[in-house]
């Protein structure tokens, strides 16, 4: 028998919700029921231009509260795209409400308010992940397959990755990404959080011995007591000798790039969060020799196309339906995903490094 669809809630209208609008259409085992702002008005615009472009069979209910939102009996599940510096608050009145949690990332402003968050869900029994797209991806389990077959990569050294946008004048202006009281980590958060999980990804879990920081740049609008980094970059080392460099920027152009070099080969994504438009995801193993023959210095690429046939977006195969798909089959299960929650743990424990570090001159942080 096909168990009833989860019923979601949005708590927040911000601009990534009308995409995953969009998502938990598709994703077949869900239905959104609700959008919450503290404001009436806004959610009715919300949901009017939402259906405009994406129709619902049934138009969700529109809240001017999140409490009244999370109080309906008719919510399963938030998605929940507030402000960093704001979610603590609403994912632990979200989990005590009974509800399970989606939450955007960066996750908290802190280690130590996720782990109140995390806390919070397991002690009301219910599910909690971040909105990292790209680990629902097929693309992403064929690259961890690659990366341990042993020959095509051989043992991983080194790992690099950007990813970065070029913010114009209005965004420094007035976007909450450059407030330090709603995104106090700035890009780190906002784009370093991608780099960190990729790496986890990667690596299996494990996580670094060594962390080092350093902020390049920074501003903060003229709403904002304090500036945010803009422009950040990290290195994480490891136990194994393995180490891990990214790069984050609101400064620079869109760039969202990742490299795994090995023993054998190296793996390149030049994609890694938000999928090129098309049908296929695709990444590039490359096996190079060099030869020289006399006067003759020859560099051959030995490089190989490896394709995953999902759309880019706004499709049933594209990685944020599938990020809600997943969600609703766990909760359908009756059983609670460990390896989420525990995911984002990590990750916040490697950005407060990262910032910990480049506010002392780029000190190195030990992590036990």
């Amino acid at each position: 028998m096909k168990p009833n669809p989860l019923r979601w809630g949005i708590l927040g209208t911000a601009n990534i919700a009308r995409k995953n609008w969009h998502a938990i259409h598709l994703a077949g085992n869900s239905v959104l029921t609700a959008v919450a702002s503290r404001d009436l008005a806004r959610s009715e615009r919300f949901l009017a231009e939402c259906q405009a472009d994406v129709p619902l069979p049934v138009l969700p209910r529109a809240f001017g509260s999140y409490e009244a939102l999370l109080a309906s009996p008719d919510v399963d599940a938030v998605y929940l795209p507030l402000p960093t510096g704001i979610r603590r608050e609403w994912v632990i009145r979200a989990a005590e409400a009974g509800k399970h949690v989606v939450c955007e990332k960066p996750c908290a402003p802190t280690a130590a308010d996720l782990r109140a968050m995390l806390d919070a869900c397991r002690l009301h029994g219910v599910q909690f992940m971040d909105g990292v797209m790209f680990v629902h991806g097929q693309r992403l389990q064929r690259i961890k397959e690659v990366l341990a077959d042993g020959s095509s990569i051989g043992e991983i050294r080194r790992l690099a990755s950007q990813f970065s946008f070029r913010g114009d004048a209005d965004f420094f202006a007035h976007n909450m990404r450059t407030h330090s009281l709603l995104e106090p980590q700035g890009c780190l958060g906002d784009l370093g959080w991608y780099s960190l999980v990729f790496t986890l990804e990667a690596l299996g879990g494990q996580m670094p011995r060594e962390v080092v920081g350093r902020i390049h740049s920074h501003f903060g609008n003229p709403e904002s007591s304090h500036q945010v980094p803009a422009e950040f970059s990290g290195e994480l080392r490891f136990d194994n000798g393995v180490s891990s460099v990214f790069y984050c920027s609101f400064l620079t152009e869109n760039q969202q790039w990742a490299n795994v070099s090995g023993s054998k080969g190296h793996l390149q994504v030049a994609d890694f969060v938000l999928p090129f438009c098309g049908c296929e995801a695709a990444f590039e193993v490359n096996q190079p020799e060099f030869q020289v023959n006399g006067c003759h210095f020859v560099m051959e690429a030995h490089a190989r196309r490896i394709v995953t046939r999902e759309y880019s977006n706004n499709h049933p195969t594209a990685q944020e339906t599938n990020l809600f798909r997943h969600f609703a089959d766990q909760v359908a299960s009756g059983t609670l995903n460990e390896a989420w929650p525990e995911r984002a743990w990590k990750t916040q424990r490697l950005v407060d490094a990262c910032l910990e570090s480049a506010r002392n001159v780029s000190r190195p942080v030990t992590l036990t």
